[in-house]
């Protein structure tokens, strides 16, 4: 993807023109986590595909718009579902929307997704706070000519996921009585499902929880200077011992059945930013 600088302008120009909100902070809602985009007032909500620039989402579970609007009083511009590598899409691709999100004015991003839990104290329906991440997907999204105006040639990844930030997470989880775990999450290309000597290996290299997604658009946001903080949904446990397949399907289904804490975790977590003035 080319000219990523000017593409991303020209995605402004057209948001511009159906609202005059201007965001402060951006949220990717992952599978089956997109109920919390439904709390927006005054939302405006645009497809993917009518942005210039931007591509269709092909995944189930991700209805693929821009949302926004203001949530308790914070101008947000929501992704309802995301972008895969494993969709075909090209790394600039796929992290092309966390551009226009800066773009629009975010500095502020939160990201979440779907995800197994590798980590055996973990139980499906939780929630992990990212700590760190492990960029397995065999890729990377800066690769190629840097553009000084969206940031360095070498940004600094060692704290991709702000402190303060997950603090804010914490103190969150706690006054509605949310478990909050906490780890590192790997990031593959997918599309499939890992071997169990797969999940034992990344198990080794120390990730709690893996999926295929998110990272990438931390390393653009990082790019960018935004702070970002990420937090997963544990669907399944992927500990490299279950002797039952896993589907997208049971994924998104309980996904959705812990959206509802979800949106109360969240909602909280901007409530206390805002307090705090982090937004």
């Amino acid at each position: 993807m080319e000219n990523i600088w000017e593409n991303s302008e020209a995605a402004v120009a057209f948001i511009r023109q159906k609202t005059n909100l201007k965001p402060v902070l951006g949220c990717v809602l992952g599978s089956g986590l997109g109920q919390f985009a439904d709390g927006l007032e005054e939302a405006v909500r645009i497809p993917f595909e009518d942005v210039p620039g931007c591509k269709p989402s092909t995944v189930a579970g991700h209805s693929g718009a821009f949302i926004i609007g203001t949530y308790r009083d914070v101008p947000m511009v929501i992704m309802q579902g995301r972008y895969h590598y494993y969709e075909g899409y090209s790394m600039p691709e796929v992290t092309f929307p966390i551009r226009v999100m800066h773009q629009l004015g975010c500095r502020e991003l939160i990201v979440t997704n779907a995800c197994g839990g590798m980590d055996e104290s973990f139980s499906p329906g939780q929630f992990m706070l990212i700590t760190d991440h492990l960029n397995l997907t065999g890729d990377h999204p800066l690769i190629g000519k840097n553009d000084e105006r969206f940031g360095p040639r070498f940004p600094d990844l060692s704290s991709a996921y702000d402190q303060e930030w997950q603090q804010v997470a914490r103190t969150a989880a706690g006054s509605v009585d949310v478990t909050l775990q906490q780890g590192v999450y790997a990031a593959i290309s997918g599309p499939s499902y890992l071997s169990h000597a797969e999940l034992r290996m990344l198990r080794t290299l120390g990730a709690d929880a893996v999926g295929m997604s998110t990272v990438p658009e931390v390393i653009v946001a990082r790019h960018m200077g935004m702070r970002v903080l990420g937090i997963s949904c544990i669907t399944d446990l992927a500990l490299g011992t279950a002797t039952e397949s896993l589907t997208h399907e049971e994924v998104v289904a309980v996904a959705d059945a812990a959206s509802a804490q979800f949106v109360q975790l969240l909602t909280t977590i901007v409530e206390l930013a805002k307090k705090e003035r982090f937004v």
